[in-house]
């Protein structure tokens, strides 16, 4: 370490990018600190990826067992099905504080120095790191930025956290309201909508642009709203906005038409979940000091070695990962970053392949992808002149999908026709999120669908959904 610095490294946030940039500078020999202003662990330990799974995981066997019909297939009969809320809320508060403590016990057990407080930069390679009554100043060789990110509430609408409210508030479970409104049909809203109608809620699902689940490839969407939404108690409401949302009991939510702004209705529900995406929580760090302005939407600037820039030219020994830069907003996506930056820091020129890196949703049944929906992977065709294939496969035609009584799904792949290169694979069905990471691999790998085709798959498995897509896009 130079003796100029008081660590090598400085990380700005404790959520799980900056947890992996911190044990991978260590594992390359880099003195290191981390600075923490809220919960160790960030929005995937306390208020996302991790309370919601569980949150999944206990209304997804709700569900289960309340499927008399698909149990009775199965030679099963149960009598009458019963939860506890509370310990529901329980089992995904737990299983916070366990990774809480796993995470911030690693820190410590590397040596790395854990400061609690706001920290922001204060010039070039300076840091301040501020409590209720103090504030220091320390140096660093490198840092890096990764203050996450929090949940968007766009005009108009009230949160008060108890009858309206996001995501931070919904993983608490702190109630289950008979007829709840969400808007949003992204993965925070579908994720909710699966929880509160396995657990007995009516819900009114809200939409703003002109279809259900507009990320998604339109093949998978449309499944899935045939298996997750007209299924269940979910109404929906397409091409519609909240314009006003007022806490209260009712709860008062004014509609209007996306395009034209004319009112159309106004719904009284007991409670609603504002699931409409998240913005950086970039405010407050010090960026102005070393000369770096946000962009429009306010996130960091970053080149693909996650270098800060200004200008356009990188901020020597400034770097930035995860929801602040925007590039990709998943927390796998920011672990990924945080160990791109370092290996920068290090001399090792790395740099992130984002066509690779999957995505899920942990619906019932799951949702996954990885690369280019069909539409994405057609504009590059047509840009760089290459024609674009596409093949389905199906869960109906899997035996071990079949065997479980869980037959309904696809796979879909989106390939090159000329090299066969695999562009993208989009999947609904069970167990889809573990699935999908062999398809990772092959598009970080840039296979073809020709070398694909001859891997072996064990039988009967799932995986053979994907075995059977390469092969007819050999065939076809």
């Amino acid at each position: 370490m130079s003796q100029e610095f008081d660590y090598d490294l400085v990380i700005i946030g404790a959520g799980v990018g900056g947890h992996g940039a911190a044990l991978h500078a260590v594992s390359c020999g880099l003195k290191t600190a981390i600075i923490e202003a809220g919960d160790m662990g960030g929005t995937c330990v306390n208020r996302g990826c991790i309370p919601s799974k569980a949150l999944l995981a206990a209304s997804g066997r709700v569900r289960e067992l309340h499927d008399a019909h698909h149990l009775k297939a199965l030679g099963i009969q149960v009598g009458s099905v019963e939860f506890d809320r509370q310990a529901i809320a329980n089992h995904a508060t737990s299983l916070v504080n366990k990774l809480q403590g796993d995470l911030t016990n690693s820190l410590k057990r590397l040596g790395v120095d854990i400061i609690r407080g706001w920290g922001k930069v204060a010039g070039p390679q300076k840091i301040t790191v501020a409590t209720d009554n103090a504030e220091k100043t320390i140096t660093a060789k490198d840092i890096i930025l990764a203050p996450g990110s929090e949940p968007f509430v766009p005009p108009g609408i009230e949160i008060d956290g108890k009858t309206v409210y996001t995501s931070d508030q919904g993983v608490k479970l702190e109630q289950l309201p008979q007829w709840v409104a969400i808007i949003g049909s992204g993965y925070i809203g579908l994720e909710f909508s699966d929880i509160y109608s396995a657990l007995g809620c009516e819900i009114t699902m809200i939409e703003a642009l002109d279809q259900l689940m507009p990320g998604f490839d339109r093949d998978i969407a449309k499944l899935a709203e045939r298996s997750l939404i007209n299924p269940r108690a979910i109404e929906t409401k397409v091409g519609i906005y909240a314009k006003k949302v007022i806490p209260g009991s009712p709860v008062v939510i004014e509609l209007a038409d996306f395009k034209t702004k004319e009112d159309v209705d106004v719904l009284e529900v007991d409670a609603c979940l504002v699931a409409t995406g998240r913005i950086p929580a970039t405010q407050n760090l010090g960026l102005e000091s070393v000369g770096v302005e946000l962009d429009r939407r306010n996130f960091i600037p970053v080149d693909d070695r996650m270098a800060v820039l200004s200008a356009g030219e990188p901020v020597p020994h400034l770097w930035a990962i995860g929801d602040a830069n925007g590039k990709i907003m998943l927390a796998h996506a920011a672990s990924a970053q945080g160990i791109v930056a370092v290996d920068n820091i290090c001399g090792r020129q790395r740099q992130i392949d984002y066509r690779s890196i999957p995505a899920a949703a942990f619906t019932h049944p799951e949702i996954s992808y990885v690369g280019m929906t069909e539409t994405a992977a057609k504009e590059l065709g047509q840009a760089e002149g290459f024609e674009v294939g596409t093949v389905r496969s199906y869960f109906k035609g899997n035996s071990k999908a079949l065997a479980e009584g869980e037959a309904d799904g696809m796979a879909k792949l989106v390939y090159r026709q000329d090299t066969g290169e695999v562009l993208g694979v989009h999947i609904i069905g069970l167990h889809a999120s573990d699935l999908i990471h062999e398809a990772s691999a092959a598009i970080a790998n840039r296979q073809s669908v020709h070398t694909l085709a001859h891997l072996v798959h064990t039988h009967p498995t799932l995986s053979e959904v994907l075995d059977e897509a390469y092969k007819r896009a050999i065939a076809s």
